[in-house]
């Protein structure tokens, strides 16, 4: 009878034994982050221990399981996996590495970019996958801008392309294999409870 959800899902099996005890009735939930749809294993020659994860990048067949997990529901949240760690805990071999990336600067944009733009997602079940369903997972009430809701709300221009530029992050910690890429729907303004938390001014 408990609710379960299955983390950072980042292989093709996976999704395939999500989707079967679902349609089973099992209660179970899935999430996936933005790296596991949008990198693969290649990702770790290029870009060495920035893109080392837990789990870890996996093949194009796999990115492309999780992206019709995501399309067909079987997938239900989009998370971050927030994982900042010092210049010096990456700056080593490969095997000594931590694990992660910072994930809450990209992974809008990555959502828009790399689902939304190549038709997996629209953009409402982008922001369900990443702010309602999440909510609804968890028992909060969070995630809807219904009358008597907590107004934390992120505004963006999902058109406006914008480059990453790791130098330019909130975070104190650099650690993203997305320096460079171009992505559409940068955050302008961030309201918790109401409150103006971020302001970038930039949203025409």
């Amino acid at each position: 009878g408990a609710d379960v959800v299955i983390q950072h899902i980042s292989s093709g099996i996976s999704v395939d034994l999500v989707r079967t005890y679902k349609k089973m009735g099992a209660k179970l939930h899935a999430e996936a982050t933005p790296h596991h749809f949008t990198l693969t294993e290649e990702a770790a020659i290029e870009k060495g221990t920035l893109a080392k994860m837990n789990p870890p990048l996996r093949t194009e067949d796999d990115v492309e399981a999780i992206k019709e997990g995501l399309r067909d529901g079987t997938i239900d949240c989009i998370v971050t996996d927030h994982a900042p760690h010092h210049r010096d805990e990456k700056n080593c071999e490969f095997g000594a590495a931590k694990n992660g990336i910072v994930g809450f600067e990209t992974s809008l944009g990555l959502g828009i970019e790399y689902l939304v733009k190549t038709g997996v997602l629209t953009m409402s079940e982008l922001v369900e996958k990443m702010s309602l369903n999440p909510s609804r997972i968890l028992g909060i009430s969070k995630g809807s801008l219904s009358v008597g809701k907590s107004a934390d709300i992120t505004i963006f221009n999902p058109d406006k392309e914008w480059i990453v530029d790791i130098n330019k992050f909130n975070s104190k910690s650099k650690n993203s294999p997305y320096d460079g890429y171009k992505l559409s729907g940068k955050p302008e303004y961030v309201l918790v409870g109401g409150k103006i938390k971020l302001n970038r001014g930039e949203i025409m």
